[in-house]
Order: C-alpha cells, then structure tokens, then sequence
C-alpha cells in the first residue's frame, strides 16, 4: 500500500501540521513516510501546500506529480490540484470560499464543512483536525492509537493537554465527510 497525498491552502490553516502529524502517524505505526512542505514567504495568507507519502514499501522519490488523494482548503489549490489527482484517486474539500466546485468525473469527490464545524464550537484552531478526521474516514491508512502518537510527536509539551480536544475534532470530521460523486 502506498498513498501519495497533497494538503493545500492558506498557510494559518494547519495544511503543513496536519501533513506532519500523518508523517508521524505512519512513523509511529512503523510506515515509510516522507513529508514534504512548501509555502510562500508570507506565514498566514500565503498559499501552503505539503505533500505526504505514507508506504508498506520504500519510497525511492519525495518528489509526486500525482496524487492518490487532494485535500483542498481554498480556491488557489482546487485550481491548481484538482488535475493532479490520478485517475481513481480522492478529492476531498471545505466548501468555504470554493467559487468552481470539483468539475471531474474521473475521481472520487468528497466535501467537508470543517469550517462551519469549527466556527460552531469556537474552536478555529481544530479546522484542520476536523479534515484530516474526514480523509481517515476515507481512507483508513492509520490506526487510532498512533494517531494519538503522531500528536503527541507534533505537538509542543506544553500543548499537550490539547491532544483530547483535536481527537474530538477528529472524530467529527469522520461524521462530517460526505461524498459528492
């Protein structure tokens, strides 16, 4: 099994974290991984992309043209992804500040309100939880337990006591997800 992913959108959004706590996730769960970001010079507002691999195999190359699966978080990426998802492969995006929806027939297409979801709950800082719950309900790569382990590697000590909140979040994304075609 390998997956070869792309996390796109606006850097303040979590993209290159939620990238890096599946990288550690497969680590821990003693995948091949290989994670790689890239962003603009601007932190929040500029575009943020990583792309992720996680692999039973070793992975000979970082560097993907295609991708088994887009996760899409604003309008810039679905322009720029949407192409490069492989035929059979799985676009997953938040309609929020979407103008042209998925237009492919090819591919598996999934939406999830992350956005709506975490405004509701005042939580902004779990938006991308909420997604990376709703690709795992997708795509079931991962176990739970090194989940947990991937957060625990991601996040700083003293933000520890979040690890429950962003399991939560996760857990909603996998009711939240829903297939549009």
């Amino acid at each position: 099994m390998t997956e070869e992913i792309i996390i796109a959108g606006f850097g303040g959004q979590g993209v290159l974290s939620m990238g890096k706590i599946l990288a550690y996730s497969g680590v821990m769960e003693n995948k091949e991984v290989s994670w790689m970001p890239s962003y603009g010079p601007e932190m929040r507002g500029g575009t943020a992309n990583v792309s992720v691999i996680i692999s039973d195999e070793r992975i000979s190359s970082p560097v993907i043209n295609a991708f088994d699966t887009a996760i899409v978080l604003n309008q810039q990426s679905m322009d720029k992804f949407e192409n490069a998802v492989k035929p059979g492969g799985c676009l997953i995006y938040d309609p929020n500040g979407i103008t042209r929806h998925p237009e492919r027939k090819d591919i598996k297409v999934y939406t999830i309100a992350a956005n709506d979801a975490a405004n509701e709950m005042g939580l902004n800082k779990v938006f991308n939880m909420i997604v990376l719950g709703g690709f795992l309900k997708v795509k079931p790569l991962l176990q739970p337990e090194f989940i947990h382990k991937g957060l625990e590697k991601s996040l700083p000590a003293r933000h520890h006591n979040l690890i429950p909140e962003n399991e939560k979040a996760i857990e909603l994304g996998k009711t939240l997800i829903k297939e549009v075609r």
